[in-house]
């Protein structure tokens, strides 16, 4: 027990180190700050933007989406396994034919991507100035001609913190907690190693994402710190959590709930990453092949780590 504990402590220390030091590089460095720089630098902080959006999506898709449905399946099989030893075989048999082949996983996920639909339409009906329409308006970029998404209303002041962004930062902070739950409940030194290692493959890149996400939309300094700080304590916290957990015994509802809670982080990151995120990265004409090749390649390296994690 002692060696195992003593990885998992080392595991705990490493993705929190690897999560502030990815994440505070573009807060840190003013040469990530989009809205100063001009030419070639602003084409290159485009692409690398773009990049970004595509480790978003490969994120959501290869990891988060495919855990969650994974997870909310294997919950779901669980209780209707417990129900059957309890109940009459004719019940059973009446839960197998309507409940085994309902897509709850799916389910699951479309509310939570519609919750945020719905914060998102409360929130522009309340502060309309705050979540004004976009208007295309033409500007330049690199020499040329491009066009950038405006508001009708005021932009909004760094203090006032973009919904999308608070979102992703909730939502990858729930799915953080349980990629260190998971690494806490690890049996063996050997799964615990690799688990982590699939972790850290992946983590580093996304968290890099969101630092440079909230410097593009003009979060004050202070407040992206500060994001960063509670993001990179979400892993350890779960590897805390899956070490008191591994200790004692857990109740069979506990990891329906977990199932449930992650599936609905996934969809809030899909609605960010399809309606927020890439739309921005793709919202000036400039270079498509160029977006398209750096949003294929963000996807294509966390489809690549989906092997391992």
């Amino acid at each position: 027990m002692e060696p195992l504990l003593g990885v998992k402590l080392t595991c705990l220390f490493a993705l929190l180190a690897l999560t502030l030091v990815c994440g505070l590089i573009p807060v840190c460095f003013k040469w990530f700050q989009i809205h100063a720089a001009t030419g070639r630098h602003r084409r290159v902080l485009s692409l690398l933007g773009c990049g970004s959006a595509g480790v978003f999506l490969g994120a959501g898709l290869m990891h988060m989406t495919a855990e969650a449905l994974e997870a909310i399946e294997s919950e779901i099989q669980k209780f209707l396994v417990q129900n059957q030893t309890a109940n009459e075989r004719n019940s059973s048999e009446i839960a197998d034919s309507a409940q085994v082949d309902y897509p709850y996983g799916e389910l699951i996920l479309s509310l939570g991507f519609f919750l945020v639909f719905l914060l998102e339409s409360l929130l522009s009906q309340c502060c309309p100035k705050m979540t004004g329409p976009p208007t295309v308006q033409e500007g330049e970029w690199n020499g040329g001609h491009t066009f950038e998404l405006h508001s009708h209303g005021p932009l909004p002041s760094p203090s006032q913190s973009p919904l999308g962004a608070l979102i992703l930062l909730l939502s990858l902070s729930f799915h953080s907690v349980f990629e260190g739950l998971a690494v806490g409940l690890q049996p063996t030194v050997a799964a615990t190693l690799q688990l982590c290692l699939a972790v850290l493959a992946h983590k580093g890149l996304v968290v890099f994402g969101v630092g440079l996400r909230l410097v593009q939309i003009g979060t004050a300094l202070r407040w992206a710190v500060f994001s960063i700080l509670a993001l990179a304590l979400m892993s350890p916290l779960g590897v805390a959590i899956g070490l008191a957990v591994a200790e004692g015994g857990s109740e069979g509802g506990q990891g329906l709930a977990q199932a449930v809670l992650e599936g609905v982080a996934a969809g809030t990151f899909l609605y960010v990453t399809f309606l927020e995120i890439l739309p921005r990265e793709l919202a000036s004409p400039e270079a498509p092949l160029a977006k398209w090749s750096c949003v294929a390649a963000g996807f294509a390296f966390m489809a690549f780590i989906a092997l391992w994690a």
